[in-house]
């Protein structure tokens, strides 16, 4: 009876220890020191940093980006940032784990490599989570929470976004959408208030110039460039904002050209400037002064000169920038793209894209100073405050780097010599200088064939381009260092 019952008790405890023994005990998962939400460590902890992708022992060989920490994972990888919060569709951690198109843009190769793909409910996770500003474990969301914060701003025009960047880190931090219309409005230029607080862009497919605080990239206003909403609709590529901040002048980049005159307090159009005298007029400077507006022409030998000293009244002159030609001319040849003035006051620089040319003008007559010839069709400038540095972008440029399309060009602003050049790029245009970094940013369009295949597909059609950085201490590009942005990054600013 003893033995009968020994084998009884046996017997049920091998029913009860080997099931145990068959069950897969879930991992355990310190989430307090990774400082990920439950949800979204779950899905980091057991999909993602794991052995072979992105732990500590295998980053390196999967882009640099590690998961094992909400704070290293918000470090990014060598492309730029993972997570962009507030947006999904702009966080590649979310693309490359997506494969339901409904949810949002999708990347090739799919992640987990070589595993299942998360589940519908795990991608909704990871969105919601990103959308909420992705925050930590303790509710912290990225880049937050200090309004004096370094910048870098880009618009991309593809996409009607702009991209923040955090300076101290060179991350993309945010992806502020901009534009009033459905349409693509083609963010153009860029430009910061006199006193640091707010940013102002127009758009080369719009009708508005548009204001955004600098403090927490929030949307203040926008003024409508004419009588109407019809009347407004043009190719605003440019303005230029007077010294003391209180007004704008916004340039329509159209065969017949046209001025408008806005209010920055009042959020209003004053005056349209409309002539036939005025020429696919594009780049714009206020003198240091605030009684000049400089406007170029790319479609002649010289640049406009509005006395304004009576905005609701202008007169103007045109300057020849060849210091050649007797007669300003419509005819193509100069063709100036760009103004800017030196920062002591006494010239400035024109971009003369027909002739590969940096025209150099004595600001007290506008007399031609000197021509320094640089690379295939000149764009944009950035000055050096503190270093005699003028660094211009030749979008177009393909023999200073044969095989490459792009260079950018440094002069020596003070002798007006020629330093020397880079290749930053494929296409570069928008340009910005950090003088505090001694950083030089650019954007490269990477807009037609022939650049680098992009790492991953944007929300918007077309070909993500890329933001590449140059030591002015070397005059050289940072190696490793190529953020990809969205669509056709065009324009930079910078928030010092």
């Amino acid at each position: 009876m003893k033995l009968h019952y020994a084998f009884l008790a046996l017997l049920f405890a091998a029913i009860i220890v080997v099931p145990n023994s068959c069950r897969k005990d879930e991992p355990l998962l310190d989430l307090d020191a990774a400082g990920y939400p439950d949800a979204i460590g779950k899905i980091m902890l057991t999909k993602c940093a794991v052995s072979g992708c992105h732990n500590d022992a295998s980053a390196n060989g999967a882009a640099g980006l590690n998961l094992t920490s909400w704070e290293k994972m918000m470090q990014g990888d060598r492309n730029g940032a993972v997570i962009i919060p507030f947006s999904h569709v702009y966080s590649t951690t979310f693309i490359f784990c997506n494969s339901y198109a409904d949810l949002g843009p999708t990347g090739n190769p799919l992640m987990p490599y070589g595993s299942d793909p998360l589940t519908r409910e795990e991608v909704l996770t990871l969105k919601n989570w990103i959308n909420s500003g992705a925050p930590s474990r303790n509710g912290t969301v990225a880049f937050s929470g200090n309004s004096n914060r370094k910048k870098y701003y880009v618009t991309n025009q593809g996409c009607d976004v702009v991209t923040v960047f955090d300076q101290q880190t060179g991350l993309p931090m945010r992806y502020i959408n901009v534009g009033a219309d459905a349409a693509i409005e083609s963010p153009h230029a860029i430009r910061l208030s006199p006193d640091g607080q707010y940013w102002y862009l127009c758009f080369s497919s719009g009708r508005y110039l548009e204001k955004y605080r600098t403090s927490d990239d929030s949307f203040v206003g926008r003024i409508l460039l004419g009588a109407n909403a019809s009347l407004a609709f043009g190719s605003w590529n440019t303005f230029a904002i007077t010294p003391d901040g209180t007004h704008a002048f916004v340039i329509d980049w159209s065969l017949q050209g046209r001025i408008a005159w806005v209010d920055l307090d009042a959020m209003t159009c004053n005056l349209v400037y409309n002539t036939s005298d005025f020429v696919q007029t594009h780049g714009s400077v206020v003198s240091p002064d605030g009684n000049s507006l400089y406007v170029t022409t790319t479609s002649g030998n010289f640049i406009y000169k509005l006395d304004i000293t009576d905005p609701t009244s202008p007169s103007w002159d045109k300057i020849i920038v060849d210091g050649v030609s007797t007669v300003p001319s419509n005819v193509s040849s100069e063709n100036p793209h760009e103004i800017i003035f030196s920062p002591d006051g006494s010239k400035y620089f024109v971009t003369s894209s027909g002739t590969n040319m940096i025209r150099v003008l004595n600001a007290a007559n506008d007399s031609l100073i000197a021509s320094i010839p640089v690379g295939v069709y000149p764009q944009e400038f950035a000055i050096s405050t503190e270093d005699p540095y003028l660094y211009i972008t030749c979008m177009e440029d393909t023999l200073t780097y044969p095989g490459k399309r792009g260079s950018v060009y440094i002069v020596d602003w003070q002798t007006n010599s020629l330093i020397g050049s880079v290749y930053s790029g494929h296409q570069p245009h928008g340009i910005a200088v950090d003088d505090d970094k001694n950083l030089v940013i650019v954007a490269n369009r990477n807009f037609v064939p022939g650049g680098p295949a992009p790492h991953h597909a944007s929300a918007c059609g077309g070909t993500n381009g890329y933001v590449s950085f140059l030591d002015m201490n070397t005059q050289s590009i940072l190696a490793g260092r190529n953020i990809e942005l969205s669509v056709d990054p065009y324009a930079v600013l910078v928030r010092p």
